[in-house]
């Protein structure tokens, strides 16, 4: 660097502020693409053409949504709390916007003798920061439904709490089972490791699954956006919003599911790693071309990512509530903590090569066990009701033809 800059400005503070740049730029443009990408997507699953009117292929749809969007009126209920009412948007994005932070999107660059990190702050402390900001998403959805004044933004609000409640803890347990099969709570050091062995995706494939559908109920995503249920709630804690606060809850979805797909990315899919068993890879350091190719892959697995959580999207019904938190009480937690029993007991006795056979004899275990735990009982059976044809009484005769035969007149 130049003598005659101060000695805080570093090679390695301007490659942070750089990729601050990018990625927040990246959110916030790629969550409108994100949006026309997903009705494109759901127009091919339906065999329709989505939007093909406003510029070529529709590109400029984005745009003119945007547009529309700004100049529509702001209108804020008269006995809403106002302060809280403006802020909660807010208080939805900031956390999509700065939980990126410890991620890297690439390895180390080498310039001359100096070594730069492709992340804005690489903590030793990365996995529990990103678990930590992003579970903050959920005050700015609450905030929104109580100070609306408005009763399915306030249910909705109760619902984002207890959703986030609930699937934090299969997600932190998740995590937890890849601490302890990395020994590490930086991601970069779990980049490296899967880059000199296996992705952790075939080592923890249930620690993988539990991360990823937690993942989808952070982001209040189908089938677990009964937050917003438009059938039940009308739009849920954002009933009463309108013109950009609106767009701001939306930008902090997609923000949310742009972080966690890279946030799978880095634990379970080798960031950069190229080879999912074990052979040649993709180095940690490299010149600036190594260092594109590394941000490359990042971003087509994140890519494929946000492309399958919109697949689901239009393929998966949405869950009941009481659906929704059997899952995560009576299957995702229970199921979460015998794969860390597991993973302890495999880390102890220092099995760390064999994992994967761990992993496949705890999913037998799992299949094997369920139909002999206590079952509770069918929200949806039918009720027997004296004279139904389809579910009667016990022992109750059952008429099917006319009591008084008729004529061929008649």
């Amino acid at each position: 660097m130049p003598d005659w800059l101060p000695e805080f400005i570093t090679l390695q503070l301007i490659v942070s502020v750089g990729v601050i740049l990018v990625i927040i730029h990246l959110i916030a443009v790629g969550a409108l693409y994100l949006v026309l990408l997903e009705r494109k997507l759901s127009a091919w699953m339906q065999d329709r053409c989505g939007p093909n009117r406003v510029g070529p292929l529709g590109l400029l749809q984005p745009i003119a949504d945007a547009i529309k969007l700004i100049v529509k009126e702001d209108f804020i209920p008269t006995r809403a709390d106002r302060v809280l009412f403006i802020l909660a948007p807010a208080f939805a994005l900031i956390p999509a916007l700065i939980s990126f932070a410890i991620i890297p999107w690439a390895g180390t660059l080498q310039i001359g003798s100096e070594t730069v990190e492709i992340t804005v702050a690489n903590v030793n402390i990365g996995v529990v920061y990103l678990v930590a900001i992003t579970s903050l998403g959920v005050y700015g959805l609450a905030l929104a439904g109580w100070s609306s004044n408005n009763k399915y933004s306030f249910f909705g609000g109760l619902r984002a709490s207890a959703q986030m409640v609930s699937y934090e803890i299969p997600m932190g347990l998740a995590i937890l089972t890849l601490i302890l099969t990395a020994g590490t709570v930086r991601p970069d050091e779990m980049i490296e490791q899967q880059l000199q062995g296996q992705w952790f995706l075939i080592h923890q494939p249930i620690a993988a699954l539990l991360f990823y559908i937690c993942m989808l109920a952070e982001t209040n995503r189908l089938p677990f956006d009964l937050a917003e249920a438009e059938t039940e709630l009308v739009g849920g804690f954002h009933t009463e919003y309108s013109s950009m606060k609106w767009v701001l809850f939306f930008l902090a979805e997609y923000g949310h599911m742009i972080v966690g797909s890279a946030f799978f990315t880095v634990l379970f899919l080798g960031g950069w790693s190229i080879n999912p068993l074990w052979g040649l890879d993709l180095p940690m350091a490299g010149g600036i071309g190594m260092i594109l190719l590394q941000f490359g892959i990042v971003m087509t697995k994140v890519f494929a990512m946000i492309c399958l959580t919109m697949a689901l999207r239009w393929t998966l019904p949405r869950f009941r509530y009481d659906q929704l938190m059997r899952l995560a009480w009576e299957g995702m937690i229970p199921t979460a903590l015998l794969v860390l029993l597991v993973t302890s007991f495999v880390v102890f006795m220092g099995w760390l090569p064999m994992m994967w056979l761990a992993s496949l004899i705890t999913v037998f275990v799992i299949w094997l066990v369920r139909p002999l735990l206590p079952q509770q009982a069918n929200p949806n059976r039918r009720l027997p009701l004296l004279g139904s044809r389809f579910s009667p009484k016990t022992h109750e005769a059952l008429l099917s033809s006319p009591v008084e035969p008729r004529g061929v007149d008649d």
